[in-house]
């Protein structure tokens, strides 16, 4: 049973030391192994990161920062403001020391949480009772103070809290994004096993695709890289195909505001189409999932789609940027199979595609299997597995050999 919960007259926010203001310090989470990208991305945003670690980065700003950010980054997942470092040996003590914070201030009693949380203490063996203590200590609280409280549950389609605990240390945050900044809403038909859409903005970013030349998407699959494309070519900010987020249920969130940054993020789109972006699959079933999630995203008139191996996917004939997503043998397909389609790759490079820039997204298994030389090789991590960004340098004609010393 939970304890009884500190009664005013007893007076708990005199105990409590004063909150710092912790509006302007954002943690921004990613993907493993994106924070690069992401760090350049809110730099663009004119923010200065002062942290970075293999799943985020640190950064501060204002609130109409933070509404630019879950708005127009592209490789981010959720966008936490920090509300509160407390001490916490074991559950009972979060419990304690979470029910003292002004709860009352950013979530309305007539409203729904949700708590997610990420745990490292000794004293817990099961993932969701840090969960279930925090949301007790929340509506606990603005229970005692409104004399009702607010629903609470699973879904994170309203006010979203996270839990840090790590020993006896725990950071409490506001998710501002809610659902995370990766599920755009498009991809209602993922088809087999897709990019994820962080991961294929990162990808694109590090080619340095802006769509004043072709790209070229040969194995689209469900169209992420082709999608993420036309939204990167055409500068749209992803967040412009979400109606909803976290931070629209909090009591300090400011209507106006927002409806000011939408419209800014909008200006901000090119009205004018970019160089051709051409996306083929051999299976018809794989184009048809990738017409729709281009309509979905309101991009599908920038795509020019064909059903077709990828070695006949027709090619622009002025060069651009052309990216393979090819399967990587642990989930699908065999292998030795796959081994046999990175050659012909590798053949389609060097004999369709001079003058490219060309780049190949693989597992660390398949990346020496190409049978050409590689430029660069780019580290990534795609649903647990190791990957390669490989990067070809596509002469025309043949290269001339470098000339010996001496002669």
């Amino acid at each position: 049973m939970n304890k009884p919960v500190p009664r005013p007259d007893q007076n708990p926010r005199k105990r409590n030391p004063p909150l710092p203001d912790p509006s302007r310090i954002y943690r921004v989470s990613c993907a493993p192994g994106l924070s690069p990208w992401l760090s350049r991305e809110i730099e663009s945003l004119g923010l200065k990161v002062s942290g970075t670690d293999h799943t985020g980065v640190t950064t501060t700003g204002t609130w109409t920062d933070a509404m630019r950010m879950c708005l127009r980054l592209r490789t981010a997942y959720h966008v936490l403001q920090r509300f509160a470092d407390i001490q916490a040996v074991d559950a009972e003590m979060l419990y304690q020391e979470s029910v003292r914070l002004p709860w009352e201030r950013i979530i309305s009693p007539d409203g729904y949480v949700s708590v997610i949380s990420a745990v490292q203490n000794s004293t817990i063996d099961n993932s969701m009772f840090p969960n279930m203590r925090l949301k007790d200590a929340i509506v606990d609280r603005i229970q005692e103070v409104h004399g009702r409280r607010p629903n609470a549950g699973s879904d994170r389609t309203q006010s979203v809290i996270h839990l840090y605990w790590k020993d006896d240390q725990a950071r409490i945050s506001l998710d501002l994004a809610g659902q995370k900044l990766s599920d755009r809403g498009y991809r209602r038909i993922p088809f087999l096993a897709p990019m994820r859409e962080t991961i294929a903005a990162a990808v694109l970013l590090e080619t340095g695709y802006d769509g004043s030349r072709p790209l070229v998407i040969p194995m689209c699959g469900s169209g992420t890289l082709a999608i993420e494309g036309a939204l990167l070519a055409t500068q749209r900010a992803p967040g412009l195909l979400r109606s909803n987020f976290g931070m629209q249920h909090l009591l300090t969130f400011d209507e106006m505001q927002w409806k000011q940054e939408r419209v800014n993020a909008r200006k901000a789109t090119l009205k004018n189409a970019p160089a051709p972006i051409i996306a083929t699959d051999i299976d018809p079933h794989a184009v048809m999932a990738a017409k729709k999630n281009a309509a979905t995203a309101g991009v599908e008139h920038l795509i020019e789609f064909h059903v077709c191996d990828f070695a006949e996917t027709p090619m622009p004939e002025t060069p651009g940027t052309i990216i393979l997503h090819g399967e990587y043998g642990e989930r699908l397909g065999d292998l030795l199979k796959l081994k046999d389609v990175y050659k012909r790759v590798g053949d389609f490079l060097k004999q369709s595609c001079p003058g490219w820039d060309g780049f190949v997204f693989t597992s660390h298994d398949l990346a020496g299997t190409i049978g050409l030389k590689t430029a660069r090789r780019v580290p990534f991590e795609n649903g647990g597995v190791e990957c390669r960004l490989l990067r070809y340098k596509l002469f025309k004609g043949t290269a001339k050999p470098p000339i010996e010393a001496g002669k």
